[in-house]
């Protein structure tokens, strides 16, 4: 396993296993921060700019589609943040209903439970393929 792998697949993970954690914690601030981000075009085009540069980096960093699940699944989160960016950098006005489209209020804990596999997940490769 490459540093660079274990090295994003601990940063990525425990980055998801934080946010997962703080947003099942706090459920209404979130439901109304991401409602609220979602109807203002500049915020979206500053969510669009970050998740565009973190995709960028992770893509020309580490696109490896071989070699097991971890370095697979870092290059897909990099992949879907760059995705994610360029949606958001284009469609920012018509972004406005996504959270209504996507059911984000009442598929909530679905979408933190989501984020938390996908932590752990990444956060117990890492750690573990460091210490072999």
């Amino acid at each position: 396993m490459s540093p660079r792998t274990v090295y994003l697949s601990r940063l990525i993970g425990l980055y998801c296993v934080f946010i997962s954690i703080s947003m099942a914690t706090h459920k209404e601030a979130t439901v109304t921060t991401v409602n609220a981000l979602s109807h203002n075009p500049p915020l979206l085009l500053m969510s669009g700019v970050i998740a565009l540069v973190a995709g960028l980096a992770i893509v020309l960093g580490h696109n490896i589609w071989s070699g097991g699940a971890l370095p697979v699944i870092v290059t897909l989160v990099g992949w879907v943040a760059l995705i994610k960016g360029l949606l958001l950098l284009f469609l920012a006005p018509v972004a406005a209903g996504l959270t209504e489209a996507i059911h984000y209020e009442q598929s909530f804990y679905t979408y933190s439970a989501l984020s938390l596999i996908l932590g752990v997940y990444l956060t117990y490769g890492g750690f573990r393929s460091a210490s072999r």
